[in-house]
């Protein structure tokens, strides 16, 4: 049903890849666009948000770990490290 594309980043220019496998996730999770920037520029991208994104101190409601998160923790609140959050996400 669907077919590789080769597309252009408007970041870096680059060819890359819309795999079928990728258009099949885009038309499943209802987007209607196709990506316009490659994987590399897209990390960048995000990596730069976050960088620029203010950090709270936060410990772990389930290791106990000291962690950072991008929103005022809230008593009552549970907050978890990233790899928790990850590990619950998955469940």
């Amino acid at each position: 049903m669907y077919e590789d594309k080769v597309l252009i980043c408007k970041d870096c220019g680059k060819e890359f890849v819309f795999t079928a496998a990728e258009q099949e996730f885009y038309a499943a999770k209802g987007f209607t666009n196709e990506p316009k920037r490659c994987k590399e520029c897209r990390e960048k991208r995000r990596n730069n948000a976050q960088a620029s994104c203010k950090l709270y101190p936060a410990v772990c409601a389930n290791c106990g770990k000291e962690t950072q998160v991008p929103f005022q923790p809230h008593e009552g609140r549970l907050v978890y490290c990233k790899e928790c959050f990850e590990k619950m996400r998955k469940k």
